[in-house]
């Protein structure tokens, strides 16, 4: 990387990478006043955030306050994330997430017009103490791209679609000079650039990595863009770019078989449980959003059944995975319990004993065998749903240290000159494994450190200035 090639031109901020990481940074930098090219591998961008539910979570808010929530602010969030990961994330990061994830969200939907309003069926669970999930309703990750696209073309980035990144040339303080790529047609090309985002996503796509950094993973079905091979790691760490977390991960223990569809969190806040082939329960299923995934993983055939009723389908039924299972008929039904464990292969007795013991310890008022508090909402009641689902690994959260201005990081601390990382890319705040994701976190981050990434290299271009601090 100490070679100095010609490059065909030059531009002020470079952005690898066109999922939300990589549009939101292109958008900031642009509002910042400099000249942006975007690279994209893909030709239609995808990526992680199209198969996401295009949701931010995000304190202090205006969706918000507007909708009566004003006792939280980015210290109640910074708390939050901190509980969840039992201590063990960067505070540093952690902190510049709380801090700056609600100004983001306001950002977009006030100067890019973004259509975000606070979920309020999306309730405070799974480690957020307050409702703070943003979305907007019937739309998904996949709309969201298209629109953070045209947002981009609106404002003038130049996209180049197709591109494949396949060298970074840097001087022998690590700053930068510029990248090698090949486009659609084969063609290669050399463009230099003053300032290099990376916002590629994670390594979930790339077997290898996984089972050196994640190996109780490795097993699990992946559920992500097969585009996320840790390019940004592989590059950073040839420039002497610092890895952390590299063993976190979102999984999820409610992927259906064989649909390949997310059942959606509000299944099992709103009252739905878990149960295995033999009909019995095996874990809290309100306890963690992700660290369920190796309960599921661990039944046998490594599948398990998400049982619910008619009341929380219909509860449940504005959010587009359920409605695109609805629309399959994709749950087994029964109008009562031997009815259902017919239709989905279980002891009827188990089934009968475990729906039987969840409504007891609803109806007086304690936890159940595994901890879960059933109030307000109750167990399922006939007539019943179940959908038969797989633990899969969705994104991974390790990468590449960066620090409040999203520079990337040395193992030693120190700054590489030019070099920014957001989304996939950068370490997130889920602690050092499964167990500390935070529901929307995977593309609060994103957007939150493509906001900060692009602002900051835009400043940088500006000024001139690349050393490193």
């Amino acid at each position: 990387m100490a070679e100095t090639p010609d490059f065909e031109f030059s531009v002020p901020v470079l952005v690898a990478g066109g999922g939300a990481c990589g549009a939101v940074a292109a958008l900031a930098a642009r509002d910042a006043g400099a000249e942006v090219l975007l690279i994209e591998r893909d030709l239609v961008p995808r990526g992680t955030t199209s198969m996401s539910q295009g949701l931010i979570c995000a304190a202090g808010t205006k969706a918000q306050r507007a909708a009566g929530i004003v006792d939280d602010d980015a210290d109640l969030y910074f708390a939050d994330i901190m509980a969840k990961t039992r201590g063990l994330t960067d505070p540093v990061l952690a902190r510049t997430i709380a801090d700056n994830a609600g100004r983001c969200v306001d950002w977009l939907i006030e100067r890019h017009d973004l259509p975000y309003e606070l979920d309020v069926r999306f309730r405070a669970a799974y480690g957020h103490s307050r409702a703070r999930v943003h979305g907007w309703l019937g739309q998904s990750g996949g709309d969201l791209l298209q629109l953070l696209h045209a947002r981009i073309e609106a404002q003038g980035v130049d996209v180049l679609l197709g591109a494949t990144l396949d060298e970074v040339f840097a001087d022998e303080t690590g700053r930068v000079l510029g990248v090698e790529l090949t486009r659609p047609d084969g063609g290669r090309e050399r463009i230099g650039c003053q300032t290099l985002i990376f916002a590629m996503g994670g390594f979930g796509g790339n077997a290898a990595m996984v089972r050196r950094f994640m190996p109780e993973a490795a097993t699990a079905l992946y559920n992500g863009h097969e585009g996320a091979q840790g390019d940004a790691m592989i590059f950073g760490e040839r420039l002497g770019a610092g890895l952390a977390d590299m063993g976190a991960y979102q999984g999820y223990g409610m992927l259906t078989d064989p649909q390949g569809i997310s059942v959606p969190p509000g299944v099992v806040v709103e009252g739905g449980l878990m149960v295995n082939r033999d009909g019995a329960r095996f874990v809290d299923e309100s306890e963690d959003i992700a660290g369920v995934v190796h309960p599921v993983l661990a039944q046998p055939g490594g599948q398990a059944w998400v049982v619910f009723d008619a009341a929380i389908e219909a509860r449940c039924g504005y959010i587009p995975e359920t409605v695109q299972l609805i629309a399959l008929n994709a749950a087994k039904a029964g109008a009562t319990v031997a009815e259902l464990a017919q239709a989905i292969g279980v002891p009827q007795a188990a089934l009968q004993a475990t729906l039987a013991e969840a409504a007891a310890a609803h109806a007086e008022g304690r936890a159940d065998a595994f901890g879960r508090r059933w109030s307000p909402d109750p167990p399922p009641s006939a007539p019943f749903r179940a959908l038969k689902v797989r633990g899969a690994l969705y994104h991974t959260q390790g990468g590449l240290q960066i620090d409040r201005q999203a520079r990337v990081l040395r193992a030693d601390g120190s700054a590489l000159p030019n070099l920014y990382a957001g989304g996939g890319s950068a370490r997130g705040v889920s602690g050092p494994s499964f167990w500390g994701y935070l529901p929307a976190m995977g593309l609060c981050e994103a957007v939150t450190l493509g906001m900060i990434a692009g602002g900051s290299a835009a400043g940088a271009a500006a000024a001139g200035n690349t050393a490193s601090g």
